[in-house]
């Protein structure tokens, strides 16, 4: 079975979680921490670092966490 979404959104959906990965790292933060700070469960971090696309509020609350401007986790 062929997948649901056209090629182009399953890659920016990958560089997003890349872009949020990277941030969380630079924070120095683990999956869990980032989780904790931004009030979801560390499965939802992990799916959205993995390029499982990201709900709008789920990317505004992940922003804040990490105190970084929105538009940099979706250059």
């Amino acid at each position: 079975m062929p997948d649901a979404q056209p090629k182009w959104i399953r890659l920016a959906c990958q560089q997003q979680g890349d872009r949020i990965r990277e941030a969380r790292e630079h924070a120095n933060l683990s999956q869990e921490k980032l989780a904790e700070k931004a009030e979801l469960g560390r499965s939802t971090i992990q799916r959205i670092e993995a390029g499982a696309g990201i709900k709008y509020v789920h990317l505004l609350v992940i922003a804040r966490a990490l105190d970084v401007p929105l538009a940099e986790l979706v250059q």
